[in-house]
């Protein structure tokens, strides 16, 4: 599809330039052969003045296809200038289409590989709830036991998908440029406070401790999406730490900047993995190993998009069996 798209876009970069070209060289050879004809009468003039005094006729020194040869030469010129330009403007033409191209080339592969993935995800609970509702019905004399069993493990699947179509909707919002370009001055420290709130009880249930070192430091940003960048990176924290273990969510100043860490000491990040986890959908495998967690690996890709939206930059540190550490580092 873009390859025919690339040439399309090829073929009216050549025209325009041709068009533009052709014209130019019109008017350039009606200009010429203005001035050469111009050139040639005053050129006679001069010459019937000066043999005027001897009595000789000014036709025997001046060649008459000398003016016809001139404008061919020059029409000659032109063509072979055009040409060239042709040439030139096709190879041109066709690397600039494709560099035109590439950004929407990029989005629609994106895009292809977000609905594929997306399809995936929602295939899995879908497929789930089918097969046990038809296991249920082919069951001759169903109990009511059984059927509260199938009810609640279905309404864990819903919730499942309702997780994953909330996560979606999330991404989508934060994805769309200028979505939240509502700033104001806002206080990391309450953001963290108020976010260690919501998260605490989560981490309760593991008898995680989040220690918090913020410091009170005001920035530009969106409130509502630092409190979701913070959600997302204590609730990391706390789902893939170890049981009876600690959180740590950190404020440093770096002159312009500040820098926000968020480290646990849990089951880490494999070198493989690290290249890939701010991808959507992508799970590492020591994740995907812990079956007591739920999620669909849009979290980091949720943080990345408000990172990015606040002009910041994201990084993590990690070791396997030793724990990780990411970095928010925003503009002050």
């Amino acid at each position: 599809m873009f390859d025919k798209a690339r040439l399309k876009l090829t073929a009216w970069y050549l025209l325009i330039i041709m068009v533009i070209s052709i014209s130019f060289s019109a008017v350039i050879y009606r200009i010429q052969t203005t001035e050469i004809e111009r050139f040639a009468r005053t050129q006679r003039a001069r010459i019937e003045l000066r043999l005027n005094g001897f009595g000789s006729s000014p036709t025997l020194l001046i060649d008459p296809n000398l003016l016809e040869d001139t404008k061919r030469r020059l029409l000659v010129s032109l063509f072979f200038m055009n040409g060239a330009i042709f040439a030139i403007s096709g190879i041109f033409g066709y690397f600039l289409a494709g560099i035109t191209l590439n950004p929407i080339k990029e989005m629609v592969d994106e895009q292809n590989r977000f609905i594929s993935d997306a399809s995936h995800e929602i295939n899995t609970p879908l497929t789930s709830l089918k097969l046990a509702m038809e296991v249920f019905l082919r069951k001759k004399n169903p109990k009511l036991g059984e059927s509260k069993i199938l009810i609640k493990e279905s309404i864990g699947e819903v919730d499942k998908l309702q997780s994953l179509n909330q996560s979606l909707l999330r991404l989508a919002k934060f994805e769309v440029p200028n979505g939240h370009s509502d700033y104001e001055l806002v206080d990391i420290k309450e953001i963290a406070d108020n976010t260690i709130s919501k998260v605490n009880p989560m981490a309760r249930q593991k008898n995680i401790k989040i220690n918090n070192f913020v410091e009170s430091q005001k920035i530009m940003g969106n409130k509502y999406a630092l409190g979701e960048l913070f959600v997302v990176l204590l609730d990391n924290a706390i789902k893939y730490g170890n049981k009876n273990g600690s959180v740590w969510i950190v404020s440093t100043r770096k002159k312009d900047k500040v820098e926000i860490s968020v480290k646990d000491n849990g089951i880490g990040i494999s070198e493989k993995d690290m290249s890939h986890i701010f991808d959507r959908f992508y799970r590492a495998d020591l994740a995907r190993t812990k079956t007591e967690v739920n999620g669909y690996g849009l979290g980091l890709s949720i943080a990345k998009k408000i990172v990015e939206m606040h002009h910041g930059n994201i990084s993590v540190e990690s070791k396997v069996n030793e724990g990780s550490t990411f970095k928010v580092l925003l503009p002050i």
